[in-house]
């Protein structure tokens, strides 16, 4: 039986972090055994904002050592760069002539969230790009989109436009599905959790970047806030703080949370952070090792590599595609 096909990406921009990682690329490590497995470097996506063409450069090449340092396999999976593949923006094109509707573009919150007060002055890219997702995912035929929870509604809109798209045209994309890890899927900030860790967050105490010096971070978890009642218990409602310091524990140690409860039970909230402040510890030590041992050129030769093997699909859906609105 064919394995099932999963795609993701990741923005080279900002700095990756310990909830992108626990939220997703760490998901994807564990997933590119049961399936075939596609993870993208999403660079067009980045310029959706005002981005230095020299930093951009690098994080591209960054992105790709990080998923490679967190355990993905070139060898079983593909690693590629979006721009390599044309057709990434001609598909993109394509849904917004086709299946696109203005009322689709208006639900999506994050354009809200990262546009604020400035909605009429923005880079129209920043409004559509949840249409450039669709097209990265239903491309290859995707069968599963591992996310973080906070991108389901993107998810949702590439399976809208693929159904409307196949209504209009017969049967041309497949219907993907999102599956989300349940704990993990939203790391918060450790200096506000309520809210999402975020590398554009204003704050450099909200999030541990998995290129932060691992003495940093164990500060940034000292730092990190909590309550005032200092039992260690989980419960998302009214511990948040101590509920998100648990989770990052508990999915770095592979210690159930249970487990963790009895560890501290009885411990001060000071003991607690710095159990956690360890483990983090550790977890950027090893992280950092495989990360700085992978060379620049060797990651180039990678991402031309991924795009050579995948490139045959995309041309194949695009072929389809051309066909079915009439312009082949």
């Amino acid at each position: 039986m064919a394995k099932q096909k999963i795609f993701s990406g990741v923005q080279p921009s900002g700095d990756l972090h310990l909830g992108n990682y626990l939220g997703a690329i760490s998901q994807w490590v564990e997933m590119q055994e049961k399936y075939e497995s596609i993870f993208c470097v999403v660079d067009y996506h980045a310029i959706t904002v005002k981005q230095s063409p020299e930093e951009l450069r690098k994080k591209i090449i960054e992105i790709a050592k990080i998923y490679i340092a967190s355990g993905i396999d070139p060898k079983i999976s593909v690693i590629f760069q979006q721009s390599d593949i044309k057709e990434h923006t001609e598909l993109a094109w394509v849904l917004n002539c086709t299946s696109v509707r203005l009322s689709d573009l208006n639900k999506m919150t994050q354009f809200k969230d990262k546009a604020g007060e400035n909605q009429e002055n923005v880079g129209i890219g920043l409004f559509d790009y949840p249409v450039l997702m669709a097209a990265d995912i239903i491309l290859y035929n995707t069968e599963v989109v591992p996310v973080g929870d906070d991108q389901l509604q993107h998810v949702e809109l590439a399976r809208t436009l693929a159904r409307r798209f196949n209504k209009q045209f017969g049967d041309t994309f497949v219907v993907p599905k999102p599956e989300i890890r349940k704990e993990g899927a939203r790391i918060m900030g450790l200096d506000d959790p309520t809210k999402k860790m975020s590398k554009s967050a204003k704050s450099e105490w909200n999030y541990i970047a998995l290129t932060d010096d691992p003495a940093k971070a164990k500060k940034k978890i000292m730092k990190a806030t909590t309550d005032s009642d200092m039992e260690v218990k989980y419960n998302l409602e009214r511990k948040p703080g101590v509920s998100n310091l648990l989770i990052i524990e508990s999915l770095l140690s592979k210690t159930s949370i249970n487990d963790l409860e009895k560890k501290y039970e009885g411990k001060m909230y000071g003991d607690f952070k710095k159990g956690v402040a360890e483990v983090v510890e550790k977890f950027l030590v090893d992280f950092q090792d495989k990360y700085n041992s992978i060379s620049d050129d060797e990651v180039r030769g990678i991402l031309d590599e991924g795009a050579k093997k995948i490139r045959p699909i995309a041309e194949k859906t695009m072929t389809d595609v051309r066909k079915k609105i009439g312009v082949l």
